[in-house]
């Protein structure tokens, strides 16, 4: 897939402003213990629990070791999935299985390959039907507009129910 040369900048400038918030966040960002997130045995029984309460299902993309990822869970994403909000995670290059929206059995990578997904952290939406609801988030944004990002796709998703 070939990046317009302006996108691919913009990706570029994302990543190094992401960088450059991180280092302002220092040791803290770094330390405590590791957020985490359920992975799912089955996005189809997840999405049924999440539309019972009227939610999207959001799930969030993650490689292992990856910094960006590791921010989103512990300051945005796990506090979200503590208060109720359905959150789950699929992990790139990992052969864990799972069941896709259909029942199907496949593997997080092969679901992450056929999704498209080749940045992490990402974040996906997803609807009745397992239908994306709202766009993507792809990659790291400053840590000060991740949440208000994170909320409007939030609200744009739940708009689609």
């Amino acid at each position: 897939m070939n990046e317009s040369p302006l996108n691919l900048a913009l990706r570029r400038r994302h990543f190094w402003l992401l960088v450059a918030g991180l280092a302002t966040q220092g040791v803290a960002a770094q330390s405590g213990t590791p957020a985490v997130l359920p992975t799912p045995s089955s996005l189809q029984d997840e999405l049924a629990k999440a539309l019972q309460q009227k939610q999207p299902l959001t799930v969030m993309v993650s490689l292992e070791g990856c910094p960006f990822c590791r921010v989103a869970r512990r300051s945005h994403l796990s506090p979200m999935q503590k208060a109720g909000q359905p959150i789950v995670q699929l992990d790139m290059r990992s052969s864990q299985g799972v069941l896709d929206f259909q029942g199907r059995s496949t593997t997080h990578d092969q679901l992450i390959k056929q999704w498209r997904i080749s940045v992490a952290p990402t974040l996906l939406f997803f609807g009745p039907g397992g239908k994306e609801v709202a766009e993507r988030m792809e990659g790291g944004y400053l840590p000060d507009f991740y949440g208000p990002y994170l909320d409007e796709r939030l609200l744009k998703s739940r708009q689609a129910l």
